[in-house]
């Protein structure tokens, strides 16, 4: 092997995911689908390309961080705010739903209480990558369809990010102690506050001054997501929870629009580099025992999300047409389902079955839920040239 692992293994992720993705792209599949794929084919459990699983997890989790950091790059206060007032119950009630569901299924296959509930957060979440993806540019700008998916998306995305603090904070015993909560109730807060007064005397005055020079924004932006991570780390809580932080502090700033188209390429890279550690440390030597459960989770997901989301989307006063697609269109599991398992499974509340067993059953929602969506609504990726809008 290259002696320079990460520059082998970004290599492989680039070079074999630009291959994969031609084909995939014929078969109108989502491009998630190409870097999983190439992950599991070059993976230790595949080919052996990427023997060493270590670098493998190192560049996953720098996708990880600056992913989290372009979402709440994204999130508007403002939009925030209108929000919660009208999709907070429904994105609740669903969440519910589908924890408890997934909870029981997961008993039902004898996994512990603690790695049911893991099961059960990693579940509730719809693809907000795949959700915008197939979502066509008219949709997303112009049409109310696009507007109550994203809000759904956008609530469930806050929802995501408060299950990764409280998983990273659960000890084995699977049980809270005083000092994990009064870490979350203190800590998260300071960290807050600490962003938004840096953002408001400090970084908008730093923007306003140099905003000619891109380069310096590029690095400004970056070194803000990769401090504030470093300084979450510091007081007990997670890069990944700093790095969503830093993102929102700046959504507030006048060149958030700018600052978050001008990162899409890297944002790009990191979606690759993510899935494709997705993929390269699923091990397949427990496909066969997670195969059958997790077959059967995906599946009740499939079936049951799109008819809860257009039951709860009906009763909030739309109409059966847009309910209907809005919850065909968020029938799958989530990246956060990923990360979910992979923080989890770092903290040692699941093991490693379980972890695969989340893995696979996400991966074939993924599949099967941008077939169903590209059959049956418009997406820049249909089959027919009547069907395909951008």
């Amino acid at each position: 092997m290259h002696d320079a692992s990460v520059f082998y293994t970004i290599f492989l992720i680039f070079v074999g995911s630009a291959v994969v993705a031609t084909g995939v792209l014929y078969t109108k599949q989502s491009l998630l689908v190409a870097y999983i794929l190439v992950g599991a084919a070059f993976g230790p459990w595949g080919l052996k390309l990427v023997s060493d699983l270590a670098a493998v997890k190192q560049v996953g989790d720098i996708g990880i961080v600056f992913l989290l950091f372009l979402l709440g790059l994204n999130l508007q206060p403002q939009n925030l705010i209108h929000m919660l007032k009208k999709i907070t119950w429904l994105a609740v009630a669903s969440s519910l739903i589908f924890a408890i569901i997934s909870y029981a299924i997961a008993r039902w296959f004898g996994l512990s209480i603690v790695e049911s509930w893991v099961v059960a957060a990693a579940m509730v979440f719809s693809s907000t990558i795949i959700g915008i993806k197939l979502l066509p540019t008219t949709i997303l700008h112009h049409q109310h369809t696009g507007e109550v998916m994203i809000s759904v998306l956008l609530m469930q995305d806050l929802i995501a990010i408060m299950v990764l603090i409280m998983i990273n904070g659960v000890p084995q015993d699977g049980f809270f102690s005083w000092t994990d909560l009064l870490l979350i109730c203190v800590s998260l807060p300071a960290l807050i506050l600490f962003s938004f007064i840096v953002e408001r005397y400090i970084l908008i005055k730093l923007l306003a001054r140099f905003d000619r020079t891109q380069e310096y924004i590029f690095l400004l932006v970056i070194g803000w997501c990769l401090g504030l991570s470093v300084l979450a780390t510091k007081i007990g809580l997670t890069e990944d929870i700093g790095a969503f932080i830093a993102g929102v502090s700046l959504a507030a700033s006048p060149i958030s629009l700018f600052i978050a188209e001008s990162l899409k390429p890297l944002r790009d890279a990191c979606l690759v580099m993510f899935f494709f550690a997705v993929g390269a440390t699923f091990n397949f030597g427990y496909l066969a025992q997670v195969m059958i459960p997790a077959v059967i989770l995906a599946v009740l997901m499939l079936l049951i999300k799109p008819l809860c989301f257009r039951l709860l989307l009906g009763r909030a006063g739309e109409s059966k047409a847009v309910a209907t697609e809005v919850g065909w269109r968020l029938g799958q599991a989530s990246e956060f389902s990923l990360l979910v398992a992979s923080i989890a499974l770092t903290t040692h509340l699941i093991s490693d079955v379980t972890s695969n067993l989340i893995q696979a059953a996400t991966i074939l929602t993924f599949i099967i839920s941008s077939y169903i969506v590209v059959l049956k609504y418009p997406t820049p990726m249909s089959f027919s040239d009547k069907m395909r809008k951008d």
